[in-house]
C-alpha cells in the first residue's frame, strides 16, 4: 500500500537570480504572477537493503528508523518546497525488493520519471555492481530521466580502512563515469548529503545554479557533479 506524505519547505536559492529564466515548458524555471505547483517525479532503484526507503524517509520526514521492514512493492512519499515563488512537488518512488521479485512494477518507478537514483550500499561492492542492470531496465522504459549514482551508509563506510575506501570510490567513479552521472555519498542516520542530493537533483532538472560544495577527497562524503 502506499503513503502519502506533504511537507512544505523552503529552498535555498542562492546565486541563482541572475540566470536568464525561460518558461518551464523549456525545461527551465521561470519566476511567475501567481503560484505554480510543478511536478517533479524521482524514482529510486537498487538492492534490498541498500536505504532507499532510509533515505525517502529522512527527506521528506526528516525521521530515520533503524528497524524500517523491508518494503514490498512500491512505496512512494511527497515533499512540496518553495524556490523562486513557485512551488515544486517532488514524488518520490521507492521500488522494494529484489530484482526480480517485482520486476513488473519497475516501470511504475521509471515512466515519466524526470531523475532516477540508482542507490547502493557503500559497504557491499555486489550493490554496486548491480546498478548496471537496474540502469539498463530503467532506460528500457525511459530514455529522458537524469541519473544519480547514490551512495549509501557513508557512517559505515568511514569507518573501514583508507584502501578499502579508496578502492570502492574509484569503482564507484567508473560507474557514474559510464552513467553520465552526479556520485554522491549518503548517510540517512547521521543526516549526511540527504537535503543536498534532491537540491541538485532540482538543480539539474531546472538548469539552476547549484551552490552546494563538491567533495572528492578519501573520507569525506563524495558529493562529484
Amino acid at each position: 500500500m502506499s503513503t502519502t506524505e506533504k511537507q512544505v519547505e523552503k529552498q535555498d536559492d542562492q546565486g541563482s537570480s541572475s540566470q536568464p529564466l525561460p518558461s518551464p515548458a523549456a525545461g527551465r524555471m521561470s519566476r511567475a504572477k501567481g503560484p505554480t505547483n510543478l511536478q517533479l517525479k524521482v524514482g529510486m532503484l537498487g538492492d534490498s537493503y541498500v536505504g532507499k526507503t532510509s533515505l525517502m524517509v529522512k527527506y521528506v520526514e526528516n525521521k530515520f528508523d533503524e528497524d524500517y521492514i523491508q518494503t514490498l512493492g512500491i512505496n512512494f512519499m511527497e515533499k512540496i518546497i518553495s524556490v523562486r515563488e513557485r512551488t515544486v512537488t517532488f514524488t518520490i518512488f521507492d521500488l522494494g525488493g529484489g530484482k526480480n521479485e517485482f520486476n513488473q512494477m519497475i516501470p511504475l518507478v521509471c515512466a515519466d520519471a524526470a531523475a532516477i537514483l540508482f542507490m547502493f550500499d557503500l559497504t557491499r561492492r555486489v550493490t554496486l555492481r548491480s546498478v548496471q542492470e537496474w540502469y539498463r531496465q530503467a532506460r528500457g522504459f525511459n530514455q529522458t530521466f537524469i541519473p544519480f549514482l547514490v551512495g549509501t551508509k557513508f557512517d559505515l563506510f568511514a569507518g573501514l580502512s583508507m584502501d578499502k575506501q579508496r578502492d570502492m570510490i574509484a569503482h564507484a567513479r567508473t560507474f557514474a563515469k559510464a552513467m553520465r552521472s552526479p556520485l554522491i555519498f549518503t548517510s540517512s542516520s547521521h543526516s549526511i548529503n540527504v537535503q543536498k542530493l534532491f537540491k541538485i537533483v532540482l538543480s539539474k532538472r531546472f538548469n539552476l545554479k547549484c551552490n552546494v560544495p563538491k567533495m572528492s577527497n578519501v573520507g569525506e562524503p563524495i558529493l562529484e557533479y
